[in-house]
Formats: structure tokens, C-alpha cells, sequence
């Protein structure tokens, strides 16, 4: 069985995805300073993805330039919307098949990484990119209404279907 947890950043991905249905590629790669375009966003959240799930936990690699180009801290880029979603698709399908893996004891369970003195849990790590889908999701639907989109997501979607509450 998936964990709940997993189900809830499946459920923060499809919410992500919905926010941007119809966006075009000159519209996502709109910078409206200082906030990163919305496809910056986009290979950032792959970036994150690959970082955690791929780098840390599996030492895997897929895409080396997500850790060039969409790192915090790293430069601002304007990059074509469709590489960005194929390179998002890549990483998390990869993904996918280890977090359907993981159990509330894998999830506690501290394991070091680059820096032997600094210890994370797989639990802390998937909170943390649960909540940066939902920063970046309203980051994106901020600058679709600056751009003057109208029709767009309100509110979360359909979670008591798709990821209702669900007790470890």
C-alpha cells in the first residue's frame, strides 16, 4: 500500500500540473522580476525531485543539468516549457517506483548524506517538497493573473477523492 504521505505529494504534483493547464511557452517563460518564470519553476521542482529521491536516497543521476541549472541559488533561465515538463516527467517517473516503497519506518529513519555531520529523514525531506509544490503552485497562478489569465485553479482540488486523510 502507498504511504499517505506519498499519496499526498502525488495529490501536490497533480495540483502543480493542473495550475498550468493551457499555459503557452512564451507565457512560462515570462519573467516578472524578481520571482523566476513559471518553467524555471518547473525544472527547479524536477531538480528537487532528482536531488531527494534519485540523488540522495539512490545515489542516481538522470539529468546532471538540473543540478546546474535549477539549484537554489543558481542563475535565472528562461527555458522552453516543453523540455521543462519532459525533464519533470523523467525524473518523476523515475521516482515513482521507489516511493511506492517507502513505510513510516523508512520515512524516520535519519541517513547521512554529503555532509556525514548533517542527518535528514525521508519523512522530512517528502514534507518539504509537498509544501514546495503548493509555494510554487501559487507562485505560477500569481504570475498566470499577471499576465492576465483568467479561469484558473481556486482553491485545492479534489483531495477527499483523489488524497483524502489518511492515518499512518
Amino acid at each position: 500500500m502507498t504511504h499517505p504521505l506519498v499519496t499526498q505529494l502525488r495529490f501536490a504534483r497533480s495540483e502543480f500540473q493542473r495550475g498550468l493547464v493551457g499555459l503557452t511557452d512564451d507565457d512560462a517563460r515570462h519573467r516578472f522580476l524578481p520571482m523566476n518564470c513559471i518553467s524555471w519553476n518547473i525544472g527547479h521542482l524536477a531538480w528537487q525531485e532528482q536531488r531527494y529521491w534519485l540523488q540522495r536516497l539512490q545515489d542516481k543521476v538522470l539529468l546532471p543539468e538540473l543540478n546546474e541549472m535549477f539549484c537554489f541559488g543558481c542563475p535565472a533561465a528562461t527555458p522552453p516549457l516543453a523540455e521543462m515538463w519532459e525533464a519533470w516527467e523523467i525524473v518523476t517517473t523515475a521516482a515513482d517506483p521507489f516511493l511506492d516503497t517507502l513505510t513510516t519506518e523508512d520515512l524516520v529513519l535519519a541517513r547521512p548524506f554529503t555532509n556525514p555531520a548533517y542527518h535528514f529523514t525521508a519523512g522530512s525531506l517528502m514534507l518539504r517538497t509537498i509544501y514546495h509544490y503548493w509555494y510554487h503552485n501559487g507562485e505560477n497562478l500569481a504570475i498566470r493573473q499577471m499576465l492576465g489569465h483568467t479561469n484558473l485553479p481556486q482553491f485545492v482540488g479534489n483531495i477527499d477523492e483523489e488524497a483524502p486523510y489518511q492515518p499512518h
